[in-house]
């Protein structure tokens, strides 16, 4: 059974904001730098710095910054106008490929189901290490991607995917014959990612789970994200809008207690914030080792800051590590812009129902398929590729 995931193209975010391509310089918070001065002067009635509203990027920024930007932190004004227009070019084409094929089908959804944002003039949403790259993988965190790698391809080697070259079977060959790992156990490590079996639900993603939600959460090149930042006296919590109603809850513990014990272990972590003059600053531990962030879980540390700049502007900057997957902790920023209050009365629930009702059917379809296989009916299912996205076929030049 081939099934697709349209996780990018026409995300139907809960938060409608239309963002066009509307110039060069964007929002305005394009081209911000570090240390921007905190806002003193918008308080709460009782007295704290006042982060409440809906913020969201209007701006796309690399997360990590191209090769070919070097050590620039930013574009000039001219490449800005540039990246725009070829990204603009992009908007209703329609890429074919070999006509028939997995690919070509997928390119059904094409370029104006997506939306770009204006571009940034920050290279990489990374700031620190300078280069804006994420720090080089420890020896054993590579062992553990290499391993988890090797075992996916496999899973794909049989496919029309790694018969025709595809960038998602880079690294490994294309074989007819199905892998005998298709049967193996699980990986190591709880799976997190989709895989190319339908053998039980946790071949599955995470987001084909409706459990993508979690922390650190920096959108995508293809939409927004929302935060919608509501504080009390003692209390601070945030819901994300994100993806296609995979928005989540968070609370943010304010009274200086310490981290829950080490044994309980949560999906979106344990907060601790404390006011730190007029930044928010939040520590969060204690991460559950069913997700995953960049080969991260139960050791994730995050110390975010969230800092109110301005009317309309929100600064944002976390740290993350783990001494066990990354070499040195790293820095992301962003910067927020608040959005409508009014334009924007949403159901603040999170809604997730593609995941929930579609896969007892993609389970069932996968059993179809290999009944009919054995009847001589059909062709080996491993010959499908159900793990690649192929939505997005067109190329950003921003990336």
């Amino acid at each position: 059974m081939r099934t697709r995931r349209f996780v990018a193209a026409g995300a139907a975010s809960a938060l409608v904001v239309v963002v066009g391509l509307l110039g060069a310089t964007g929002s305005g918070l394009s081209g911000r730098t570090a240390g921007s001065q905190a806002d003193a002067s918008i308080r709460t009635p009782w007295g704290e710095p006042d982060l409440q509203g809906i913020w969201t990027t209007e701006v796309d920024t690399p997360f990590e910054r191209p090769d070919r930007f070097g050590d620039r932190e930013f574009l000039t004004p001219e490449e800005q106008a540039a990246l725009d227009e070829q990204r603009a070019g992009l908007i209703g084409r329609n890429r074919r490929v070999e006509r028939g094929t997995e690919l070509d089908v997928a390119g059904a959804y094409n370029a104006v189901f997506l939306s770009f944002k204006p571009t940034d003039r920050r290279t990489s949403l990374i700031v620190d290490p300078p280069d804006g790259r994420v720090p080089p993988l420890t020896p054993e965190a590579q062992a553990l991607a290499d391993e988890d790698r090797a075992f996916r391809l496999e899973l794909l080697r049989s496919t029309e995917t790694c018969r025709t070259g595809s960038v998602a079977c880079r690294g490994g060959e294309y074989n007819p014959e199905p892998s005998p790992r298709r049967s193996e156990m699980q990986p190591p490590r709880y799976n997190t990612g989709r895989m190319n079996r339908q053998d039980n639900i946790e071949d599955g993603s995470l987001g084909d789970r409706c459990l993508s939600g979690g922390i650190p959460e920096f959108g995508t090149a293809f939409g927004g994200s929302f935060r919608r930042i509501v504080q009390t006296p003692g209390g601070i919590s945030i819901f994300y809008d994100v993806g296609q109603g995979q928005g989540f809850q968070r609370n943010i513990v304010m009274n200086g207690s310490p981290h829950l014990p080490d044994h309980i272990r949560q999906w979106w972590g344990d907060s601790r914030g404390r006011w730190e003059g007029d930044t928010l600053v939040v520590d969060v531990t204690n991460f559950s080792s069913k997700r995953d962030f960049r080969g991260s879980r139960e050791n994730l540390h995050l110390i975010e800051r969230w800092t109110r700049t301005g009317p309309d502007t929100l600064d944002y900057e976390v740290t993350i590590e783990d001494p066990a997957v990354w070499v040195q902790p790293w820095t992301v920023r962003q910067e927020f812009r608040k959005q409508s209050d009014r334009q924007n009365r949403i159901y603040y629930e999170p809604r997730c129902y593609e995941g929930n009702y579609g896969f007892p059917a993609l389970l069932l379809g996968a059993r179809i398929a290999e009944e009919e296989y054995a009847a001589g009916q059909g062709p080996h299912p491993a010959t499908f590729d159900n793990a690649t996205d192929f939505v997005g076929v067109e190329e950003n030049p921003l990336r």
